[in-house]
C-alpha cells in the first residue's frame, strides 16, 4: 500500500485527523493544510526510517513477555529479601554477556528486559554488539548469569525475531 506519494499512509492518515482535531474544525483552509501536512511530512522523514526486523513468531513473543513479568516480580522478591537481610550477603559486580543476537531491536529488547528484571542493569553494548555488559546486584556466580539471560532471555528473542 506504499506508493511514492504516501510512502507512510497509516502515519498520513493519522497526521491528517490529528491536525483537525487539534483546531477542532473542517474548514476548507484547515482541510487543505492538514491534507498538506499529510503528505509533505511523511516525505521528509521517510528517509529516516530504518528497515526493523519482523516478529516471525508473535504467540512466542506473548509467551515471552508474560515470562519476563513473572520474571519481573519474582526478582522484586529476591530483590527485597536482599535489602532488608544484612548487607554484607550483597555481591554486586559486572558481566560480560557475549551476544548472539543480530540487530538493534533483539538486543534492545534484550538490554531492556535485563533493566526490567530487579537486581540487574544493562551498563553497555559494545561498538561491535557482540558483548551486552551487566551490572548484578548479587553476582553469586558469572557463568549461571550469563547462562540464565541466554537461555531465558537470548534464546526465545533469537526465535521470536528469527535472527
Amino acid at each position: 500500500m506504499r506508493s511514492r506519494l504516501l510512502p507512510m499512509p497509516v502515519q498520513s492518515a493519522l497526521l491528517f485527523v490529528v491536525w483537525l482535531l487539534m483546531n477542532n474544525t473542517i474548514a476548507a483552509g484547515h482541510i487543505f493544510l492538514a491534507t498538506v501536512f499529510a503528505v509533505v511530512i511523511p516525505l521528509l522523514v521517510n528517509c529516516l526510517q530504518h528497515p526493523q526486523p519482523t516478529i516471525r513468531r508473535p504467540f512466542l513473543a506473548v509467551r515471552y513477555f508474560l515470562l519476563v513479568l513473572m520474571d519481573i516480580f519474582m526478582a522484586n522478591m529476591q530483590v527485597a529479601v536482599l535489602i532488608l537481610g544484612p548487607l554484607r550477603k550483597m555481591n554486586p559486580g559486572f558481566v560480560a554477556v557475549p551476544l548472539d543476537l543480530k540487530g538493534n531491536l533483539p538486543i534492545t529488547l534484550l538490554a531492556s528486559t535485563v533493566s526490567l528484571t530487579p537486581g540487574t542493569v544493562s551498563c553497555d553494548i559494545s561498538e561491535d554488539h557482540c558483548w551486552l555488559y551487566i551490572h548484578a546486584l548479587n553476582l553469586v556466580s558469572e557463568q549461571a548469569l550469563i547462562d540464565s539471560i541466554k537461555t531465558r532471555y537470548e534464546a526465545p528473542l533469537k526465535e521470536i525475531f528469527g535472527c
